[in-house]
């Protein structure tokens, strides 16, 4: 079961009791390199001001959301391992550098529960009780860069089948509601909003304001019902997970990293369209790649040459290989070619024979004496330039570069 909507679910039947949250729940996105990830890798958390509430009222909430997360959660799963966190108390900076690590890279579910009951905090296993990273996570990030997101759930009978939403309506609201992004991927014809699985989810819309999210669903049209609807706080489209690293050796797999360095060999495109470069710098190399989802992202790859210097963002795989989210062209090594003089009808001449300099064919000019020129061939990539993978490959925490003001 999707864990947005479940949350959505708990924060209703919270309602139902006249119990309320304060401001926006919270999905928190954590490393998407991660080796035992979920699809979207994410944790929610929301709080609850429980001034006032007796015991009595406090055991409710915990059995409310308890009893879904059993009821709802798809524990047959063998991926399906969660975890609730209750915490009370203020959030400190030893759990905010714990938050950022669940981003960037790897903790155990041993070190969670660790660090969980040094701070006290009341946790639930279900089956291994994966879930507890995240939650921990989820209470903890501390959102100084953030978005929101809108999602709205189908009935359950409509789960599974092709999704009612009308197209001109989402393209619609892209043009008008200025404040969303990454609705349509229009080079692809592709609307990002619609979850390409057979989820809870009808649709989700991102943004940077609450009141520009709810404009925007005014304006969507579905030709099927709505069961409802909730508005995130996140940390998506936030590069959050990316650590500014300064050499190649450092890194590590699975983490998430911004790292700069100088193309060892041209890109070389192998079977199902993935390309592939080495990237150096004084302490090693790591293989880079751009796969094939990434579609016309890969002919900016394709464009590199060994020697030009490059910034790159995204993080390293199972497989030891660095998957490109975003690349800035720093320096572009100079080519230089030997070509033909030009004649003076504009003409390029050709040779005329061994050590017999060149001729025009278009005039009949000869330079008998003449010698090759030196040209810088024209490169079409632009350095100090970010170029980006598609809305329709882009991961949950990738900043887009409409964002960055660029």
């Amino acid at each position: 079961m999707c864990t947005t909507y479940l949350a959505c679910h708990i924060i209703n039947k919270l309602k139902e009791e006249k119990i309320f949250i304060e401001g926006s729940p919270r999905l928190i996105r954590l490393n998407p390199f991660s080796r035992f990830k979920t699809r979207g890798n994410g944790g929610i958390s929301f709080k609850i001001n429980i001034d006032g509430f007796n015991k009595e009222k406090i055991y409710l909430i915990k059995k409310i959301v308890l009893e879904n997360v059993e009821m709802l959660s798809e524990t047959s799963c063998d991926n399906t391992n969660p975890g609730v966190v209750f915490f009370q108390g203020e959030i400190t900076k030893e759990m905010e550098n714990y938050a950022m690590k669940a981003i960037y890279s790897i903790i155990s579910i041993k070190e969670a529960e660790t660090f969980l009951n040094k701070i006290t905090a009341e946790f639930h296993k279900f089956k291994k009780g994966r879930g507890i990273i995240g939650s921990l996570a989820a209470i903890s990030c501390p959102l100084k860069d953030y978005t929101y997101e809108l999602l709205a759930y189908r009935k359950k009978e409509n789960y599974g089948k092709k999704r009612q939403i009308n197209k001109d309506s989402v393209y619609l609201m892209d043009k008008e509601v200025t404040d969303t992004f990454e609705n349509v991927d229009l080079k692809n014809d592709y609307i990002a909003i619609e979850p390409r699985t057979p989820c809870p989810i009808l649709y989700g819309i991102r943004g940077e304001s609450l009141e520009g999210l709810k404009l925007a669903k005014s304006i969507v049209k579905t030709e099927e019902p709505i069961e409802s609807y909730c508005i995130f706080k996140t940390n998506q489209h936030t590069d959050m997970h990316l650590q500014k690293i300064s050499k190649i050796s450092d890194m590590e797999k699975y983490g998430c990293y911004i790292i700069t360095g100088y193309v060892k060999e041209n890109p070389h495109v192998i079977e199902g369209g993935h390309v592939f470069f080495k990237l150096g710098d004084d302490s090693g190399e790591i293989d880079v790649a751009g796969y094939e989802p990434t579609k016309e992202f890969r002919k900016i790859i394709k464009q590199l040459e060994t020697g030009d210097q490059v910034q790159l963002f995204g993080g390293i795989g199972c497989g030891g290989t660095f998957n490109i989210e975003k690349i800035r062209i720093i320096e572009l090594k100079n080519k230089k070619v030997f070509k033909n003089p030009i004649c003076v009808c504009g003409k390029r001449m050709t040779s005329a024979g061994k050590n017999k300099g060149f001729k025009c064919k278009k005039c009949g000019n000869k330079l008998p004496y003449g010698e090759k020129i030196i040209e810088e061939e024209k490169r079409n990539l632009v350095e100090g330039k970010f170029y980006e993978t598609p809305v329709s490959a882009r991961r949950h925490l990738a900043k887009p570069l409409c964002r960055m003001g660029l």
